[in-house]
């Protein structure tokens, strides 16, 4: 056996190690868990830190191709290790305080999901694909269902868990349908023979497309999104908003180009409506929000649909510019979270008119949750505006001028509900506001990376630059 090609595995080898280690530190520790979590986080900063250093060296396939990996995959699994340890370093006081004996089980748990979206951004066939979705979707339903104290959070994991074994068995009877028709799994076969669109094809397609869309909140598969959000503690909340879709999207991505590249126009049909429906649902039902994690949930609804347009350009420009929104969107939403989690820590306060006069006794705080919010809605000269921009650009590129009149319709009612809590923070009085809080200097810490991006990262050309330059990986 050639053992050479787990070379090209060098994130997947990584981080498997990463979690055997934390596994057997979390045995010999027993209930004594002082200095794990500052391990656990250092280790996988270290292992964030090679994946742009040595990994990026090691491209090829492995598993007869069902494994394949490239500059571009490996810059996906980049953007998600950043955006996962900026999520554990927000975790941290939670864990401190509610959860020091299961915080073994917080960090495998989350770790596993990150290694199934390796699996799913890496695939080569439809079976490594569901290996890797499965494994990321699984133990995020533990992770849901982490805050053993509250009942939301059993519920929500409940919603979360029947929705994702109802959208596996729709994409599965879609992967069988696939085989079916084309007699292979891999990408590349399947590509070959579904030139021609059958009904039977575009059954397995839609099917397929249903079971993916739930992982990445597109209407009318979004119904646990609102529910599971508000119910999951929020660090988990930020990591599925962000991270989980990120992988979802990139691998939605990658597949069509891959697998169903002479049936452009069927799925780019399916996914016009779908991404009407998902702008336009998402916007609508955010701006009826009372709850700060509901209205974030219906947010990211209309957020994945902005992303999907980079999707349905179908062009070079549009991989691009979807990386790119995904790397200013994880920022972004990031920041937003790392302020909710830290007000929900230290006030209890969830409610958005519980934000009233916030400016007055937390004015640090008001002002990166104001700075997320204006690049969410594509206000200049922050990140949002630029991964807005250059999306838009992709799409009129690809002469489709009417969803683009969509979308940039859309863009103005959003900027609606997003002003509408800065207008809370600063203009709004509130005879009884939020306490001055003392922040946990990690959250703060995580906050104030992406805070940072949110307001350089648009203005640092070379980061584009060099996502374009490895995009064509793709087409």
């Amino acid at each position: 056996m050639d053992y050479s090609q787990f070379l090209s595995m060098s994130h997947e080898i990584s981080l498997v190690s990463l979690l055997i280690i934390l596994l057997l530190a979390d045995l010999v520790m027993g209930k004594k868990k002082s200095g794990f979590q500052a391990c656990a986080i250092g280790l996988f900063a270290i292992h964030t830190v090679l994946g742009f250093t040595c990994f990026g060296e090691s491209a090829g396939n492995a598993f007869a191709d069902m494994y394949q990996s490239s500059d571009l995959h490996v810059l996906i699994k980049n953007i998600l290790n950043i955006g996962t340890c900026i999520v554990l370093l927000m975790s941290y006081a939670w864990n401190e305080k509610e959860n020091k004996e299961y915080v073994g089980e917080f960090y495998f748990l989350t770790l596993s999901t990150l290694l199934g979206m390796y699996f799913m951004i890496s695939s080569g066939d439809f079976l490594f694909f569901y290996i890797g979705l499965e494994l990321a979707s699984i133990p995020m339903a533990a992770l849901v269902a982490f805050d053993k104290k509250s009942k939301e959070s059993a519920e929500a994991a409940a919603k979360y868990i029947l929705t994702a074994a109802f959208s596996s068995g729709v994409m599965l009877f879609g992967i069988s349908l696939i085989y079916g028709t084309c007699g292979s799994l891999y990408f590349d076969e399947v590509a070959y023979k579904f030139a021609s669109a059958t009904p039977l094809m575009v059954l397995a397609f839609v099917c397929f497309i249903a079971g993916l869309g739930f992982k990445i909140s597109l209407v009318p598969f979004h119904f646990w999104t609102a529910d599971t959000y508000q119910g999951a503690p929020t660090s988990i909340t930020a990591y599925l908003s962000v991270i989980s879709k990120g992988a979802a999207v990139f691998t939605c991505m990658a597949i069509l180009f891959k697998a169903f590249p002479s049936s452009t126009e069927v799925w780019q049909t399916v996914l016009w409506i779908i991404i009407v429906l998902t702008i336009v649902v998402g916007n609508l039902f955010a701006m009826r929000q009372e709850n700060i994690k509901r209205f974030f949930a219906y947010s990211s609804v209309s957020q994945a649909g902005y992303i999907m347009l980079g999707v349905i350009a179908g062009n070079e420009v549009g991989v691009s510019t979807t990386i790119f929104y995904i790397l200013i969107y994880m920022f972004t939403n990031l920041a937003a979270f790392g302020v909710i989690s830290i007000i929900e820590r230290q006030a209890g306060k969830l409610n958005i008119s519980d934000y009233n006069g916030l400016y007055s006794t937390n004015p640090k705080l008001a002002v990166m949750m104001m700075l997320a919010l204006f690049s969410l809605g594509g206000i200049p000269p922050f990140a949002g505006m630029f991964s807005k921009f250059f999306i838009f650009v992709g799409l009129f590129k690809s002469g489709m001028i009417g969803l683009l009149f969509i979308a940039l319709i859309n863009t103005v009612v959003s900027l609606y509900y997003y002003l509408l809590i800065v207008k809370a923070m600063f203009i709004k009085e509130n005879e009884k506001p939020i306490a001055k809080i003392e922040s946990d200097k990690t959250t703060i810490c995580a906050v104030v990376i992406c805070t940072i991006a949110v307001i350089a990262i648009g203005f640092i050309s070379p980061i584009y630059h060099y996502i374009e330059s490895v995009s064509s990986a793709l087409n």
